[in-house]
């Protein structure tokens, strides 16, 4: 049952070797991810410094609500990751399975609190375009262009990550898992805290920096 567990790939001299391999090419996709998303909050930076006024406005006009309720859930999802990680490290497979669905469960519904602000976001004429709110100042579509593409992209990694941990728990639910062999879960794990505090960034920029200017 161990040597199932223990699968090493023939390039690797064995699974210390192959664990760490894994680890080093997932922080390396972190850090094309901060430089990524680091561009974008310079822009964002650059921009809020040349029309503060308009960006103060078009942040009122964000749901601040939406946003602390998905906080609470990504900051839930990172603590049911985190045991799911650590019960992987056990070998404990049903409680691995139960955890990680707990997180594709808080996930989705942060897709869906995301889903429901949209539609208001559009009722409310708050994309950047012909149709956009005339109360506001032109300006402001500066604002929302960051808001829709910065949360569009991370909804994306949201996405892409409830796919891997859906994965992960199909093969943890086959016993796949061991305390010998669990580091796909843990780059999983890597992976979800990295979309947790992406949000952490998004969530007072977006949301609550300029509420009150």
């Amino acid at each position: 049952m161990l040597e199932r567990h223990s699968i090493v790939a023939e390039q690797f001299e064995d699974a210390e070797q192959q664990s760490a391999a894994a680890h080093l090419g997932m922080w390396t996709f972190i850090a094309t991810e901060v430089l990524f998303f680091g561009g974008l909050f310079l822009a964002y930076t650059v921009y809020r410094h040349f029309y503060f006024d308009a960006f103060a406005a078009g942040s009122k006009h964000t749901d601040a609500v939406y946003g602390t309720i998905n906080s609470v859930i990504l900051l839930t999802s990172s603590f049911t990751m985190a045991l799911a990680v650590q019960f992987a490290k056990i070998g404990r497979a049903k409680l691995i399975v139960r955890f990680l669905l707990l997180t594709v469960f808080l996930g989705a519904m942060f897709l869906a609190v995301k889903g429901f602000e949209y539609h208001e976001d559009i009722v409310k004429h708050l994309v950047p375009g012909p149709n956009f709110d005339p109360s506001l100042p032109l300006q402001s579509q500066i604002f929302f262009w960051f808001y829709w593409i910065m949360t569009g992209l991370h909804a994306v990694h949201i996405l892409i990550g409830l796919g891997v941990l859906s994965a992960m728990a199909f093969l943890a639910r086959r016993e796949k898992f061991s305390a010998q062999y669990h580091s796909p879960v843990e780059i999983t794990g890597l992976y979800w805290h990295f979309v947790d505090i992406v949000w952490l960034f998004l969530y007072p920029l977006l949301y609550l920096v300029q509420r009150h200017a």
